[in-house]
């Protein structure tokens, strides 16, 4: 038997299954209901949010109010007479678009509406725009015209202008969590709701990435899916080292915190991902530490939550915020650096006296007082002697 990946095999088949997108399904079902259907829609967003799902349901509603299982089989796989799905990327050129021209002029054999579907619209040629351009303004009563977008700018304003656009949002990491759990039960598969959060994060907002991560997890054979398998298959930073490192920055232990970045970098952690990991943590440490422990911008569970909220008590959120914004300048520049590795040490190092760097920009900017500085009046900053040199003779120069 041939085997079905998930991201197929649990794909939204109709407007209450789909995932994020309630008010989009809403409209459009309310448009059916209402007999206000346009002749051309542009569903844009990024990858993997259900652009093409909800036009394949929204052509099954328009051609199958009585939801015969047969139609609706047929058009959620694509193989619909009705239904016209058109890959963009491999069919842009004008002759293409002239041969969906002619063919549009036939009535549907079957259902109310002839739909077009064209995936990835973005990747049609200019002659192949300008061609459907008059089609699309006055298309037969028969047609409608869904087309489907990761980069809407890359679309003419004189196709957008004749659309009714739905712009589909990121699907939020509670949702994501929330559908991969009730697909893991019903593939009778265990998993930490942690595992869940983690996937949701690294979707990025995207349910077919989340469904293919999920995918590689269940292609080991393990019927509980943990932390450690998911950090040992997806190559991510081991969380534990990152928790005692975060640690090593609280206690201003630079040596402790150098070591430990040793240890991950030997077990294969690159750069990039170091980086990228450490701005997450403390980023999640900054929301902590400003909205509390309950808020629900923070995507962690159980322990990890915990041990979250305790190291977010060792920082100050002014603090994180100004090493996030190291982390991310140092990441960019390891990346053009001969000596990458002597970077990271010497970020590291700066992490662990981040307050202290912290306070000396605060004062160089006036924004704070100097130690010793009258608090009635403009900020001093007191500019230390050179070693060798006493506070006498420093005045004295100074003067």
């Amino acid at each position: 038997m041939t085997y079905t990946v998930l991201a197929r095999r649990y794909r939204s088949r109709t407007f209450q299954e789909l995932v994020g997108q309630n008010a989009i399904a809403q409209t459009l079902q309310s448009a059916i209901a209402q007999n206000r259907v346009a002749h051309a829609y542009l569903f844009t967003g990024t990858r993997g949010v259900g652009k093409t799902s909800t036009a394949r349901i929204f052509a099954n509603a328009l051609n199958n109010p009585d939801n015969d299982p047969a139609i609706a089989r047929a058009v959620m796989m694509g193989q619909d007479t009705d239904t016209i799905e058109i890959d963009a990327a491999s069919n842009n050129s004008v002759d293409n678009a002239r041969e969906l021209i002619a063919n549009a002029s036939y009535r549907p054999l079957r259902g109310r509406k002839k739909v077009y579907i064209i995936d990835e619209v973005h990747m049609l040629s200019n002659q192949a725009f300008n061609a459907l351009l008059k089609t699309m303004e006055e298309p037969p009563d028969h047609v409608v015209f869904i087309l489907c977008t990761t980069e809407t700018h890359k679309v003419p304003a004189t196709i957008q202008s004749r659309c009714q656009r739905f712009d589909f949002r990121s699907i939020s990491a509670g949702e994501i969590a929330g559908h991969l759990r009730e697909v893991l039960t019903q593939e009778s598969i265990r998993v930490d709701e942690e595992v869940l959060l983690m996937i949701a994060r690294l979707a990025n907002g995207s349910m077919r990435d989340a469904l293919s991560l999920t995918e590689r997890l269940l292609a080991s054979g393990e019927k509980h899916l943990t932390v450690a398998l998911l950090e040992g298959l997806l190559g991510l930073a081991d969380r534990a080292l990152m928790v005692e490192f975060v640690d090593a920055l609280a206690e201003a232990n630079p040596r402790g915190a150098l070591e430990t970045a040793d240890k991950l970098f030997r077990k294969g952690t690159g750069i990039d991902l170091f980086c990228s990991t450490l701005a997450e943590r403390f980023r999640d440490l900054m929301v902590l530490r400003t909205c509390g422990t309950d808020t629900p911008m923070v995507e962690l569970a159980g322990e990890g939550r915990e041990v979250a909220i305790q190291q977010a008590a060792r920082f100050d959120a002014a603090g994180l915020s100004y090493m996030i914004a190291l982390v991310e300048n140092i990441s960019k520049s390891a990346k053009n650096s001969s000596v990458p590795r002597a970077l990271i040490d010497a970020m590291i190092v700066r992490l662990a006296f981040a307050e202290k760097f912290a306070d000396v920009t605060a004062m160089l900017a006036g924004r704070v007082a100097a130690p010793g500085a009258p608090t009635g009046g403009p900020s001093q900053v007191q500019i230390p002697p050179r070693p060798g040199m006493s506070p006498a003779g420093a005045a004295a120069k100074k003067r």
